[in-house]
């Protein structure tokens, strides 16, 4: 009879691999795909080497595995902000200037899930999630299009502009260590894209001061209003 695992086995190595995601992750973070490798990650993990491949068959797959949990959950912030209730235009402006506050609270996973240098897995994934990205950034200006707030466009070709124009401003922040956030940059980005939409800029809404508040759970889309995009736009 071949063996099977326990409840309390599968519990423990469900546990073991969650752990050794989030220590991946915050190794990458820090120092970037490419020195990310099995042994800093176990090291971080407080395993030996070799047990990193009880869970993942190879590097490139556990850096799969960090891609698609990081860029995943901004592509769900992005998401709940775009869809939330109201006027098109103002939701296109908060979300985008939720993206990239998130994205510069949070630069170095930001600045790998979007732009640094890694394995083609995940140069892979990351052509998967832009897709995510213009998509939601359609939907919304196809909305606005309907509505008369935005002007006649292609609507698909609008979302993928802002989805590359985005994450090409947000390079050279996110790659400078040190550097600061400034209001000026998330208000000029977000001025841009409404441009590039047809709209003239407005008045921002108020938008959460920090990254813990863009986690608040109960009213989501206006509390927080994530990978190119932190996972985003070059990374979506």
């Amino acid at each position: 009879m071949a063996y099977r695992k326990t409840p309390a086995e599968i519990r423990r190595l469900e546990a073991a691999r969650e752990h050794l995601v989030a220590c991946a992750t915050s190794v990458v973070a820090e120092v970037g795909w490419a020195q990310a490798s099995v042994t800093a990650v176990a090291d971080a993990a407080g395993i030996a080497a070799g047990s990193v491949y009880q869970h993942f068959p190879s590097k490139a797959a556990l850096a799969v595995e960090v891609f698609r949990r990081a860029a995943g959950r901004e592509v769900e912030v992005l998401g709940e902000v775009l869809a939330a209730p109201g006027d098109p235009v103002e939701r296109l402006s908060r979300g985008i200037h939720v993206f990239a506050r998130r994205a510069l609270e949070n630069r170095g996973l930001a600045y790998a899930l979007l732009a640094a240098p890694a394995e083609p897995a995940v140069g892979a994934e990351r052509l998967d999630f832009r897709r995510r990205y213009r998509a939601l950034f359609a939907e919304v200006i196809r909305e606005g299009i309907a509505g008369g707030a935005l002007p006649e466009q292609n609507g698909e070709i609008t979302a993928a502009a802002l989805t590359g124009a985005i994450g090409e401003v947000l390079v050279d922040p996110l790659g400078a260590p040190g550097a600061t956030t400034t209001e000026a940059l998330l208000t000029d980005l977000t001025a841009m894209a409404l441009r590039c939409a047809g709209a003239p800029a407005r008045p921002e809404s108020r938008a959460p001061e920090s990254l813990a508040e863009s986690h608040a759970p109960a009213s989501r889309p206006e509390s927080h209003a994530p990978g190119r995009p932190y996972a985003g736009p070059d990374g979506p």
